[in-house]
């Protein structure tokens, strides 16, 4: 199995086990569910930002490596879950990634479509 179909199919395993074990199964709307789980990444980003020093105002801290690698896997996490309420596959996340990793190169390189991104060398 892919690493990335891997991680799909766990999240989908834990979703329904939550949902089952906590009766939450048909009690939120798919867009219930996708604002529920956008504030629940928010929350980990939140916690990843506490983990790396980002307040200027403050003296810095020794980094733990670990703590953040925890903090990704979490917000990892909830983006596949929501990648599934969205009915998107581990397929179609990569082909769409793809897809827009393309057109952010075209972009940096001020041959996108898109206007704004031309580099002022």
């Amino acid at each position: 199995m892919d690493k990335l179909d891997e991680i799909f199919s766990m999240q989908a395993a834990l979703d329904g086990f939550i949902a089952k074990s906590r009766n939450l199964e048909n009690k939120y709307s798919k867009s219930e569910w996708l604002q529920k789980k956008s504030l629940a990444l928010i929350d980990e980003v939140t916690e990843l930002l506490n983990e790396i020093n980002y307040k200027w105002w403050k003296n810095e801290k020794p980094i733990n490596d670990g703590a953040v690698k925890e903090e990704l896997c979490d917000i990892l996490h909830f983006f596949v879950s929501m990648c599934l309420d969205a009915g998107m596959s581990a397929d179609e996340l990569h082909r769409i990634y793809l897809e827009k990793n393309k057109e952010n190169i075209a972009r940096q390189e001020g041959k996108s479509q898109k206007t704004g991104y031309k580099l002022n060398v």
